[in-house]
């Protein structure tokens, strides 16, 4: 992570109330068919060499996750499409739907650092499209809106390296600030966490906000990384669309970003609706 960014968050950290510092919540695993229902739309990717990330349908065939994700920490090199795989609502050993991928495509100005290097959040946004569109009632992809403003509450459906096979639910955690292009949140990630969607409430459906891209940890107070969607995304789906491949074409609902800003939660132990 950057000296500015970690500089930032140290000062906005020491000048906020002890109480505030405090985790607002737990992860809730996603155990049941109940508790998971509405957010089938996340899953777990699967990497050919044996790692995973998080990511989340925002059209049926385009998954959104973290550009670090699809980065080789070995050679420095994204990996090839084949070698991921879309488990959405992954839980206990079995998915809603399973698709490979034809195209993983990262944001051109991302600046893959490897596993030692300083946290680029700014940018770290990838694509992933399904070699087949996801099309079943029960998965519905998400939206895409405006970062939220600094103090917003927002929550995060993961996976993590500990928890491989049920996805997990922060609510509500907080927007802690907003340096350049990334969001530092107090949000309860782990290795495994990348590219899981951060939602906000926006008319009473979560929409996506943001993409985890790291964890850190910052005068003494574990925080979360994501990163700035709403230029990245955009820049993302022009390149989806301007190919030449007719394969390639946007399908109905893939352009989903809308620059609405996220409605508030009422009071703090407000809950983010079902979708």
């Amino acid at each position: 992570m950057s000296r500015v960014i970690v500089n930032l968050i140290a000062i906005v950290l020491l000048a906020m109330p002890a109480a505030a510092q405090e985790d607002e919540s737990g992860l809730q695993s996603l155990m049941t068919y109940y508790e998971a229902r509405g957010w089938e739309g996340v899953g777990r990717i699967n990497i050919g060499r044996g790692g995973m990330c998080t990511g989340a349908l925002i059209s049926p065939k385009i998954v959104l996750t973290a550009a670090h994700c699809l980065y080789n920490p070995v050679t420095g090199r994204q990996d090839r499409a084949s070698q991921f795989r879309f488990l959405a609502g992954w839980r206990n050993g079995r998915a809603s739907a399973l698709r490979g991928v034809r195209r993983a495509i990262a944001h051109p100005d991302y600046d893959y650092t490897g596993p030692a290097g300083k946290v680029r959040a700014t940018h770290d946004v990838a694509l992933l499209e399904l070699d087949s569109p996801i099309v079943l009632h029960n998965i519905q992809p998400f939206q895409v809106t405006a970062k939220p403003r600094k103090g917003a509450p927002v929550g995060v459906v993961s996976y993590a390296h500990d928890r491989r096979d049920i996805p997990s639910l922060q609510e509500v955690c907080h927007v802690l600030a907003r340096p350049g292009g990334a969001l530092v949140l107090s949000c309860d990630v782990d290795f495994g966490s990348s590219g899981a969607p951060v939602f906000a409430e926006v008319d009473g459906r979560p929409q996506i906000v943001s993409v985890i891209s790291a964890k850190a940890t910052v005068a003494g107070r574990k925080v979360s990384i994501g990163t700035d969607l709403e230029e990245p995304l955009q820049d993302l789906m022009s390149l989806l669309s301007s190919s030449g491949d007719p394969a390639a074409a946007p399908v109905p609902g893939a352009r989903t970003l809308t620059v609405k800003t996220p409605r508030t939660l009422n009071g703090g132990g407000a809950k983010f609706l079902k979708p």
